[in-house]
């Protein structure tokens, strides 16, 4: 029998900032879950300030179903953060009404229908302070580098390769290609991780879909900066996939992502427990979560908790040492995101009150016209001049 995986994400409110969700949250979730009889089963988790509702159900993918319970869920539980004063409280659910799918209103979807097979591991991936394209670098890897993979070199079920679909965020549109035979020309496009991202990869052998990734792009829906992606995924393993060792290897690898503080910055990716996933230092640095589970019958058995291993300890001393290199940067690039990314912050409104103060640079032999300083007649943010002298 057939079932379905979904992973719904949304953050409704921060615990003292940006950095947990308050325990509360977490448990009105689990209860209001647990009251559902459209789920075969369910774990309620988090990483930083968002909510990971992890979800089997016989529902399909899209199921409006399935989706407005987990809108109801959220919708609810944002007044629970409401009551505690929360920061940001209800910051993901950027519509008031629901349509029948949660998909463009702000949450983050991943969902996966397949064929139970007599041992199912999964792995859930959750990153908190990035972007849908962090998961660009490690899919590629996981599924098309044998340096990562072994088994695409050494499982007999493996050689025929993997389908990706990307998605253009900007664009609106999709694309679906085969590795190896495409590797280079998907390369051309997922390593620009702030426009194209990788949503579903496809088995060649078995046919069967074996990973999806939430694509939200929050400030392509909003029209401006109003919180981080922080995307989750779902991998299936072993049996003519990747093993599980496959799939988190990527993450010894503190890659650099967008995001970090005010959404506005680049740092590196670090791999942490669930007990660790409560990013400080200036709301970070980013971080992932892997939560493993074996399916029975779509129960989840688990979860196990992946990355609580002292074998990821040097990938997280690594990721400190990156984040202090970024960090010296301060608001000069490549820490703060390119111009292009800016433009969704608060920094547009920054350059607007400045934009009549630019003049055009004189023509040789053209005399040099006065600039106008902060110090002399400078524009106000109502349009007025003032005179100092």
């Amino acid at each position: 029998m057939r079932i379905t995986l979904s992973c719904i994400k949304a953050d409704v409110g921060g615990f003292v900032g940006h950095g947990e969700v308050h325990p509360e949250l977490l448990g009105r979730a689990h209860e209001l879950l647990g009251k559902s009889d459209a789920l075969v089963d369910f774990h309620v988790t988090r990483v930083g300030d968002d909510i990971n509702l992890i979800m089997t159900h016989r529902e399909g993918v899209d199921s409006p179903r399935i989706h407005g319970l987990a809108w109801d869920t959220f919708k609810q539980v944002t007044e629970v953060a409401k009551r505690l004063k929360q920061y940001g409280a209800g910051q993901d659910l950027l519509v008031d009404a629901f349509s029948g799918n949660v998909r463009g209103l702000g949450p983050g979807v991943c969902e996966m229908e397949f064929e139970e097979r007599p041992s199912e591991p999964v792995i859930v991936f959750m990153a908190d302070k990035t972007e849908p394209g962090a998961w660009n670098l490690p899919l590629y890897k996981v599924f098309a580098d044998p340096f990562n993979t072994p088994g695409l070199v050494i499982d007999n079920k493996m050689h025929k390769g993997f389908d990706f679909v990307v998605h253009d965020l900007k664009g609106n549109t999709q694309i679906r290609m085969s590795c190896p035979e495409e590797l280079y020309d998907l390369l051309m496009y997922i390593g620009a991780p702030h426009a194209y991202v990788i949503k579903e990869i496809y088995s060649r052998e078995l046919g069967e879909i074996c990973a999806s990734a939430t694509t939200t792009k929050l400030s392509l829906i909003a029209g401006r900066y109003v919180g981080k992606d922080d995307p989750s995924l779902l991998v299936r393993c072993q049996s003519g996939l990747p093993a599980v060792g496959e799939a988190l290897e990527p993450f010894a690898w503190p890659h650099f992502v967008g995001g970090w503080m005010r959404g506005s910055h680049c740092g590196p990716l670090m791999p942490c427990a669930l007990e660790q996933a409560r990013p400080s230092r200036l709301d970070g640095p980013p971080r992932v979560v892997a939560l493993g589970f074996q399916l029975a019958e779509g129960k989840l058995v688990g979860p196990r908790d992946m990355f609580a291993d002292p074998a990821w300890d040097k990938a997280r001393e690594m990721a400190n040492e990156m984040a202090y290199t970024m960090r010296r940067h301060g608001p000069f690039e490549p820490h703060r995101l390119s111009l292009d990314e800016m433009e969704y912050t608060t920094m547009p409104q920054i350059m607007e009150r400045l934009a009549a103060r630019w003049q055009p640079i004189p023509e040789p032999g053209q005399p040099a016209r006065e600039l106008v300083g902060a110090g002399r007649g400078h524009a106000r943010g109502d349009g007025r001049t003032l005179d100092v002298d």
